[in-house]
């Protein structure tokens, strides 16, 4: 039995690896790092903009990774920082207009590929992986 549970978290890894990766090949011609394009598309959810510490958490990065590739993101003019109204030592991040052609490209090639990777797996495979990845991120946020 634990070995069926070993497998499973091995397979949840894979999975992400293995379809980040083919999410970056196919994003590259766009000229942007993994590191670029998974901000971006991550800042697109928060048109109002989000706290530069939050955005750390949901992509994954410790407070000073995130720091450098802002500053580089910001240099070439894909964000914008502001202090918080709210808070002095919290910055919130926004896209530019500049970004929005750009997110609309990562935005197709990302659905394009979700289809051509989910096209064979019935719909309801599909709502009940869903369903339990969702009671296990809940597990896990939990404890």
């Amino acid at each position: 039995m634990a070995d069926k549970f070993e497998r499973l978290g091995l397979a949840i890894g894979e999975v992400y690896r293995s379809w980040k990766a083919k999410l970056n090949e196919r994003l590259r011609p766009l000229g942007l790092s993994q590191a670029k394009w998974f901000t971006l598309l991550h800042l697109s959810r928060f048109p109002e903009g989000i706290i530069q510490k939050d955005l750390a958490n949901r992509i994954g990065v410790e407070g000073p990774t995130l720091v450098r590739l802002l500053d580089r993101l910001e240099r070439d003019g894909w964000v914008l920082r502001k202090n918080s109204k709210t808070d002095r030592r919290s910055k919130i991040i926004y896209l530019t207009r500049k970004a929005q052609p750009t997110l609309g490209e990562i935005h197709k090639i990302v659905t394009v590929l979700r289809e051509e990777i989910l096209s064979e797996i019935p719909d309801g495979e599909l709502k009940t992986t869903l369903g339990v990845m969702l009671k296990i991120k809940g597990k896990i946020d939990s404890l």
